[in-house]
């Protein structure tokens, strides 16, 4: 089998399963998340997309923290008695005095990791690359302090994504970021009204 369906195959079954795990707000949704970019690092270098295999290490590291930060969360909710003991507790709204920062951090890293692949790769799609890389490491971010409001820039991720992974050649990984699209929408959906009937 090529080594590109191979590992397709196993990024699209990893992915469903971390999809289903972040709609349910489900804790397990981190421990997947660790696994998936030892496969996704290696079809993204293998297919020239340097700045999603850098990313690999970024979600390691950031799944790292969103697995102690949730898990923290949940123990408290346990002890406390106050909050459910399942992943929806701390559900919240993307404060607004955070979105300009958010804007601004995106924004410098996308220009940071177009110059370096524009100038220091072979690249063929450095802006895009770089736009999908910049606004999945403040998705990933959000994720971790569980803002409702991730799952519209995971959503902006997907469709840009989709197109591009289109072009690279490898359309069933395009085909997992169409379905996430949709998820995408089911998950802010999901998450909208269980942050607005814990308000209530």
């Amino acid at each position: 089998m090529d080594w590109k369906l191979l590992l397709q195959i196993v990024g699209v079954a990893l992915g469903l399963l971390y999809l289903w795990l972040e709609y349910r707000a489900n804790i397990w949704l981190w421990v997947v998340s660790l696994i998936m970019p030892a496969v996704h690092g290696t079809l993204y270098f293998k297919s020239g997309l340097y700045a999603d295999f850098s990313m690999q290490a970024y979600y390691m590291l950031a799944s790292l923290y969103g697995l102690a930060v949730w898990y923290r969360s949940r123990n408290k909710g346990d002890r406390s008695g106050s909050k459910p003991s399942d992943g929806s507790a701390g559900i919240i709204h993307t404060p607004a005095r955070l979105v300009l920062p958010l804007i601004a951090v995106y924004a410098a890293l996308h220009a940071g990791i177009y110059l370096l692949l524009e100038y220091c790769t072979d690249s063929t799609v450095p802006f895009w690359d770089a736009m999908t890389t910049a606004l999945s490491v403040v998705a990933m971010w959000m994720l971790s302090k569980k803002h409702v409001e991730q799952w519209l820039v995971w959503l902006t991720v997907d469709i840009i994504t989709v197109g591009l992974y289109i072009y690279k050649g490898i359309p069933l990984t395009a085909g997992l970021y169409a379905l996430y699209s949709v998820l995408a929408i089911a998950g802010y959906l999901r998450w909208k009204r269980i942050c607005d009937n814990m308000a209530h």
